[in-house]
């Protein structure tokens, strides 16, 4: 979902090429149904995020992308990011419907959309005239209006003590954007001269992962084959993973007594697939 930012209370609609106005049965925004003082003091002791690297979003990445004839560009490699502008918020209007990386929004979350961080990011946006500051989880596109810089969910407005007035003058940094496929790590275990062997180590693998916690449940197991000397060999390998995996994948092999292999480098990976897309080309490459 794209939004355009709140001035005072009144959003203004925004209108792209095949979304309808009729999508949200509000058509002004305004503030939460439930947001009595007990909610507001719910809000205030509520953690923030923590700002961990998670996988880059399939929707709302797109290279670049349009809103009203004007073209945005989604800068996937960010590392650093630290800028100043006027922040805004959204509320109840937009609750319970889709964020541009079909998620859902919920107007009592740390949340924010922009239009050029890759989904999700998380930066830390700090209200440059009391000095609060706030982690927030950027899972959405916009703000569309004038000059303005971010549109933060009710919730971090109020945290950030800008609610009643609709805007404010923020500093945005940016502490963790999504993982990119070079940031993933591919952890090798054991390589075999025979494939059943190495289908044989696959198969334990998957049933010590499966045995682990639920997040390693859906990690894959993979032999890759290559050539040494003439040869086939058969080097049974887990990934995809994400950084922070690496070691929960290993302390798992390890409890099945299993060996915790090692991190292929990326280089090696690199030629891989490079040697991988000239054998699609000719397939006869791997042999010469």
């Amino acid at each position: 979902m794209m939004r355009i930012p709140v001035i005072g209370l009144v959003f203004s609609c925004l209108v792209v090429s095949g979304c309808a106005t009729s999508r949200y049965s509000q058509a002004v925004d305004s503030l939460p149904a439930a947001s009595s003082a007990d909610r507001i003091d719910q809000i205030l002791r509520q953690p923030e995020p923590l700002a961990v690297r998670e996988p880059m979003s399939r929707r709302g990445n797109a290279d670049q992308y349009q809103v009203w004839g004007q073209t945005y560009q989604v800068h996937k490699d960010l590392d650093h990011y630290d800028q100043q502008g006027t922040a805004s918020w959204y509320g109840q209007k937009f609750h319970g419907y889709e964020t541009s990386n079909g998620e859902v929004f919920d107007v009592f979350e740390f949340t924010a959309a922009h239009k050029s961080l890759p989904l999700p990011s998380y930066v830390r946006v700090t209200n440059l005239a009391n000095q609060s500051s706030l982690v927030v989880r950027v899972n959405d596109r916009g703000p569309f209006h004038g000059d303005r810089l971010i549109d933060l969910s009710y919730a971090a407005a109020v945290r950030l003590g800008f609610a009643k007035q609709g805007t404010a003058q923020v500093r945005v940094e940016l502490l963790a954007p999504p993982l990119r496929e070079q940031d993933y790590q591919h952890l090798q275990i054991e390589a075999f001269s025979q494939r059943s062997s190495a289908e044989s180590l696959k198969s334990q693998i998957e049933f010590a992962l499966k045995d682990a916690q639920a997040s390693l449940h859906q990690l894959t197991v993979y032999i890759h084959q290559a050539q040494h000397q003439g040869q086939a060999l058969h080097k049974v390998r887990i990934g995809p993973l994400q950084p922070e995996q690496v070691s929960q994948v290993q302390l798992a092999l390890q409890a099945q007594n299993l060996n915790s292999g090692m991190v292929l480098p990326p280089e090696v990976l690199a030629a891989e697939k490079k040697a991988e897309s000239l054998a699609a080309i000719d397939p006869h490459s791997l042999q010469r």
